[in-house]
């Protein structure tokens, strides 16, 4: 797993006027969107900011590159078993309005039973961790919080990307001293793991049209997507 990604909307005050109609949701202000991915010690590894506030998450998700490296084959081939099936891809946990790819585990809105309303309850609890991520990065940073002031979009993404490359160092540094993981849980006795990272796999992957379009199919797929939750 991956853990959460989801989007928030920056209030830009000195938006120019040519472009608070592209910017603007309704009669709100002007805004522009930050899609993150977080994990649960508030690491932020993926963020693309950017695109305008009439956007929502899935038109975000169109523009964003959060897929490239898998797309492009840098990123190793992740392998695991879940209820006796193997899986080839990581997800990401997310609100409803994601599609149901394979990467994306989305919770259950009218749980049924016992085994559903645990699903959506773990589900719930571990998505607010980017929700966490975005309250801390704007308690970190005033100017992150507050209306931008600047008329240049090119100045603002620079600030918003020092401030999370600053937000990460502050968790690489207090990360020491606050331990979200218990470490045991991870220990395994050797060839019992069901799970497999190949590191190797980037290398060797001919990034040519063919590929791309299957990996890219293999990341839409809809029926993959309702196992991992079944």
């Amino acid at each position: 797993m991956v853990w959460s990604i989801d989007c928030m909307h920056c209030e830009w005050k000195n938006c120019p006027t040519a472009w608070k109609g592209q910017y603007s949701r309704g009669s709100g202000k002007p805004t522009i969107v930050l899609e993150v991915v977080a994990l649960q010690d508030l690491w932020i590894w993926h963020a693309f900011f950017g695109p305008p506030g009439t956007l929502n998450d899935i038109n975000v998700l169109d523009r964003s590159p959060v897929f490239d490296d898998i797309l492009e084959g840098r990123a190793p081939r992740v392998t695991y078993f879940f209820n006796g099936r193997q899986y080839k891809m990581a997800y990401y946990l997310t609100d409803g309005i994601y599609p149901n790819w394979a990467t994306f585990i989305q919770s259950i809105t009218l749980p049924h039973g016992q085994k559903e309303k645990l699903f959506a309850q773990c589900q719930e609890a571990c998505r607010k961790d980017v929700e966490h991520a975005f309250g801390v990065l704007q308690a970190r940073f005033a100017i992150v919080k507050n209306p931008a002031l600047f008329w240049d979009k090119g100045k603002i993404a620079k600030i918003m990307r020092e401030c999370i490359i600053l937000h990460n160092m502050i968790v690489e540094d207090e990360q020491y001293e606050f331990n979200f993981y218990e470490p045991s849980e991870f220990y395994h006795i050797e060839g019992s793991g069901t799970s497999h990272v190949d590191l190797s796999f980037s290398i060797d992957l001919s990034t040519n049209l063919n590929n791309m379009m299957g990996i890219r199919n293999g990341v839409h797929d809809t029926q993959m997507h309702d196992l991992l939750k079944n």
